[in-house]
């Protein structure tokens, strides 16, 4: 009796043991399926080196998905702020746009320059009374020709005022001589006593001087450049159309008159939830750019009323294909009529006028 009851005790105790294994078996296969189901895991747990900083206050709602940010590559910032850092350095130059300090139409025949009152065109900078004589006539020029005729077949040329060139006067860093000057192109011949500096412009088939003085009041009290914080928000990805063939767009300027440019093309995206469209235009010398030219709703409250500009690349199929095009507005910079009254600036086209605000790029100068 003794003996079946032990053998019974033993069986049970190999059944529940078996039981128990069994039931651990099944728990481990429950488990293994339920992880097989489950979704990947999400991007945040990739090592950080992975990925990119975006701010989390920059996600852009459901609804607004296509304007989403485009992530900032890693050394964004840093780029950014090296760009503004040689802006102010160009700004601030001793050829800068503080430096300019005349802009002054030339006459037909002779106009003596130089810092007396009796000169036709006056230098207001510490310069020599008597500078020399611009002339403009369609004769042949008195003295060394320079190489490029104007096409409406007038020349300007530099002649000696009673007495001779003034010490030290320069042209394009040698001696003065007379003769005839550059005026096209984009290196005409620049005169040059100390710190201030004249070239003579072709504006349309007229002609202005532009005086610059290193030592100008302006240049003197510069302080730096005034900025709006830095926003990826503003840093948008657009669609690139482009126009087959590219066409003639007229730029209307500060001085009244009208530029031929062509465009190449326009883009299209989504700020602040509105659909916005941009004309930029290209200009020669600068190939491999666009030059978008444009106001928005913060003129005249805490950025230049006439216009800002923005310069970018290319888009990533070319202009003549239909591609994207990265706009960054934090790379918005005033126009040369920011800084002077002297300049000529060319203001935005009727479609590049905007119903949003850009509150990136640079503000009002000086800073209010």
């Amino acid at each position: 009796m003794m003996r079946r009851l032990a053998v019974r005790r033993e069986s049970a105790g190999l059944f529940a043991l078996n039981l128990g294994i069994l039931l651990a078996c099944w728990a481990l296969f429950q488990a293994q399926r339920t992880l097989a189901q489950e979704p990947a895991p999400a991007a945040s747990a990739a090592p950080a080196a992975a990925q990119e900083a975006v701010p989390a206050n920059e996600a852009a709602p459901e609804d607004e998905a296509v304007q989403a940010v485009p992530p900032v590559y890693a050394h964004w910032a840093e780029d950014l702020a090296a760009w503004r850092a040689a802006r102010e350095r160009e700004i601030g130059a001793p050829d800068g746009w503080l430096t300019l300090v005349g802009m002054e139409w030339l006459q037909p025949g002779v106009n003596s320059i130089g810092a007396a009152q009796d000169n036709q065109i006056r230098v207001h900078a510490q310069a020599p009374d008597h500078i020399g004589l611009l002339t403009v006539n369609s004769g042949k020029p008195k003295g060394k020709q320079a190489s490029g005729q104007p096409a409406n077949g007038q020349m300007v040329q530099l002649l000696s005022p009673p007495g001779g060139f003034p010490p030290d006067l320069m042209i394009d860093g040698k001696p003065a001589r007379e003769g005839e000057l550059t005026v096209d192109g984009s290196s005409p011949s620049t005169i040059s006593w100390h710190g201030v500096t004249m070239v003579v412009l072709n504006r349309g088939g007229r002609y202005a001087v532009r005086i610059k003085d290193a030592g100008s009041p302006a240049r003197v009290a510069f302080k730096g450049l005034n900025w709006y914080a830095p926003n990826p928000r503003y840093r948008v990805q657009a669609a690139w159309t482009p126009y087959t063939p590219p066409r003639m767009v007229k730029i209307p300027t500060i001085l009244g008159t009208t530029l031929d440019l062509p465009s190449p093309g326009f883009v299209e995206f989504l700020l602040d939830g509105k659909p916005v469209n941009l004309e930029p235009v290209t200009e020669k010398g600068a190939e491999g750019t666009l030059f978008f030219i444009l106001r928005d709703v913060t003129s005249d409250i805490a950025s230049y009323g006439t216009a800002r500009y923005l310069h970018t690349g290319l888009p990533d199929h070319g202009l003549d294909q239909p591609g994207t095009l990265m706009l960054d507005f934090n790379l918005l910079e005033n126009p040369p009529c920011a800084y002077t009254t002297y300049a000529t600036c060319p203001l935005p086209p009727e479609q590049n006028r905007l119903p949003v605000a850009i509150e990136a790029g640079e503000k009002l100068y000086p800073p209010q």
